[in-house]
């Protein structure tokens, strides 16, 4: 019997390797994999629908599943989760030592609605009392130019937001101080080059470990979706790719746990996994919607009281009914 053929995009890390390879397959499938940048994978799945399997931003997802628009079904596989302290970047200039002195301050951020500024403006009112309102935010792209906002916004009465002048970026502006902060998942090109840029939290992993502490959340950036128009027609999709995606990160955690021989380019792969396993549990980076019910409960609420979604979202909502809850034996 013929098997269905799919493209699958994304990024090509070590716990979606053993899928991109060849070595896990989705069942009842022939996968045509295409690795690229989460940006690339994004870019060309909300706008072109290009991918049949795709890594998508969770944020512009729920966009798209409150607007009823969404073109791909999500399944709680989280190919990206990171801790967001390190992408805040400030002027040293601007008498910035703690979150709390970012109110009143003008912030760029590449998307507004991008899930990494979703986070941190949560972990900022949760944990700092600073709210989205509390700051004046300028949106562009951060090297390059021109960059536009994946999802339409309508924003609460007191948040601002403008798009910076044609042909000026974030990184500019920061370099030369007409922002006083930044938001971005990537480091900009003047920090380490400008003294006067550096990071709110320059001890960024003793904050995270200890808002991991507080919280028991990791936070998650992106989800994996399945084109709605396949899904339809072959409802069977979803939990044989979950299951995929599954396989590979198990795949991954053994090659992690083997130290015979290194998988990876660190001196001490092993050490580092035990450590991460002794705060955060054996298998810290977990799929699946229980496991994940705190972090998705938590960025649904962001995103609505930021206004990227008009209504709050129950976890249930995000995924293909199939994945919530698998059989066991």
């Amino acid at each position: 019997m013929a098997k269905l053929t799919v493209s699958v995009a994304g990024v090509d890390y070590d716990r979606t390797r053993a899928l991109f390879d060849g070595t896990v397959p989705i069942a009842g499938c022939e996968t045509i994999c295409c690795a690229m940048s989460p940006e690339e994978a994004f870019h060309r799945a909300f706008r072109y629908q290009e991918f049949d399997i795709t890594e998508l931003s969770l944020s512009n997802t729920m966009a798209s599943v409150a607007k009823g628009t969404n073109a791909y079904v999500a399944i709680p596989v989280f190919p990206s989760r990171l801790f967001r302290h390190s992408s805040i970047y400030v002027r040293s200039d601007r008498g910035i030592e703690h979150p709390e002195d970012l109110r009143g301050k003008v912030i760029g951020v590449p998307d507004y609605s991008m899930t990494a500024a979703v986070w941190i403006r949560g972990i900022l009112e949760d944990e700092y009392g600073v709210r989205a309102a509390d700051v004046k935010w300028r949106s562009g792209g951060l090297e390059q130019p021109g960059r536009e906002a994946r999802v339409a916004l309508e924003l609460p009465a007191g948040i601002e937001l403008k798009a910076i002048a044609i042909g000026e970026t974030l990184s500019q502006q920061l370099d030369n101080g007409r922002i006083d902060a930044l938001i971005s998942a990537l480091a900009p090109s003047c920090l380490g080059r400008n003294p006067s840029v550096r990071r709110l939290f320059p001890d960024y992993r003793a904050v995270e470990e200890a808002y991991f502490e507080r919280t028991r959340m990791f936070p998650i950036m992106h989800v994996v979706g399945i084109r709605r128009s396949l899904l339809e027609k072959h409802p069977w999709l979803a939990v044989n790719t979950y299951v995929a995606y599954l396989k590979a990160k198990e795949i991954c955690y053994r090659q992690l746990e083997t130290i015979g021989h290194l998988f990876t380019t660190l001196p001490w792969p092993v050490e580092e996994l035990s450590r991460a396993r002794g705060l955060m549990g054996e298998d810290f980076w977990s799929y699946g919607v229980e496991a994940n019910r705190r972090e998705l409960a938590a960025v649904s609420r962001y995103a609505f009281e930021q206004g990227i979604i008009d209504r709050q979202l129950a976890v249930e909502d995000l995924f293909a009914p199939s994945t919530l809850s698998l059989s066991k034996v």
